[in-house]
């Protein structure tokens, strides 16, 4: 059995009467990149938050790095570093100097050595001495990585830590964070990017503050149980539209010049696949394999927002 870093038993956290996190259980092995996926509002950065001890949940308890979250918040503080979606260092302040005073905040030793040290990891030698505040979206986040590790954290928690980042970028990024993880590292990393979760070991799907699925990306799209169909051809749009509306259909969604159409209910997706063929001969048909956003796509089709009337 591997080390546990992260097991909590049914979080619950609410603001203004509307339940944000609801009886959520966690588990998270050291050493591996957990995802944490799902729509705006659904309870995300509420739960890092309660992880690393900056909320105090309604209910529920549970231990990160061995210490209780309810009762030893400020133990769990010292070992983790929380990147938050917004850049939180300070704009005119250069890099070293931004790393330097992360560095005596948290009481590392000799803090110019450890910055300039961080500096080198993260490739930001020639743009040591530039205003935090002129760096890109790519480089400000690598900024706040750097800023995250200093402290030699435990645990990471990362929230969209890519948003509004290149591809270029997200990928040195997450090249980064697999060192880190194989340095032994747990890390806990919120996305909306489908490629990202495909890069984790293990993935969690919460929706409107309630968990609807885990596991690796694979088990994730197996326990689905969702068959998908792959369409091409003309006026695809029009096809969309008339499809969803059908018996056995659950979701259809356009990626580029095909359309995905997916079901659970196998039988009856079959059906309505062959009434489609039938009625219309304009188009090609294949199975495919459901990807892991087709299952999101399902997943919070069939979840109501908790903010709704």
């Amino acid at each position: 059995m591997k080390e546990v870093a992260i097991d909590v038993h049914g979080l619950t956290k609410s603001f203004d009467g509307h339940v944000v996190v609801n009886h959520l259980s966690l588990k998270v092995p050291k050493g591996e990149i957990y995802g944490f996926l799902g729509p705006n509002g659904s309870g995300k950065t509420t739960t890092l938050r309660m992880l690393c001890g900056l909320l105090t949940p309604d209910s529920g308890d549970g231990t990160c790095l061995g210490y209780d979250i309810l009762t030893q918040q400020d133990q769990i503080k010292r070992h983790v570093g929380y990147m938050t979606q917004r850049f939180s260092l300070y704009g005119d302040l250069s890099i070293r100097e931004n790393l330097e005073f992360v560095a005596r905040v948290y009481g590392v030793p000799r803090p110019h050595r450890a910055a300039k040290e961080a500096i080198a990891r993260l490739g930001l030698e020639g743009r040591a001495d530039q205003l935090a505040g002129e760096l890109s979206g790519g480089w400000k986040q690598r900024l706040a990585l750097g800023a995250c590790i200093l402290p030699n954290p435990q645990l990471l928690l990362l929230d969209e830590p890519t948003a509004g980042v290149d591809p270029k970028a997200r990928r040195e990024f997450w090249d980064e964070i697999h060192g880190l993880a194989a340095e032994g590292i747990t890390v806990l990393v919120s996305t909306h990017y489908m490629d990202e979760a495909e890069r984790c070991h293990e993935l969690a799907y919460i929706a409107y503050g309630e968990l609807l699925a885990k596991g690796t990306a694979a088990q994730v799209v197996a326990e689905s149980g969702l068959a998908t169909w792959i369409v091409s051809g003309p006026k695809l749009h029009e096809l969309a539209v008339e499809l969803e509306h059908r018996k056995g259909i659950d979701m259809v969604a356009s990626f580029g010049a095909e359309l995905h159409v997916s079901g659970r209910d196998h039988r009856a997706l079959d059906a309505a696949i062959a009434a489609a063929k039938k009625e219309d001969g304009a188009h090609k048909w294949k199975r495919g394999e459901p990807s892991l956003e087709d299952v999101f796509i399902i997943l919070m089709d069939k979840t109501k927002d908790n903010y709704a009337a």
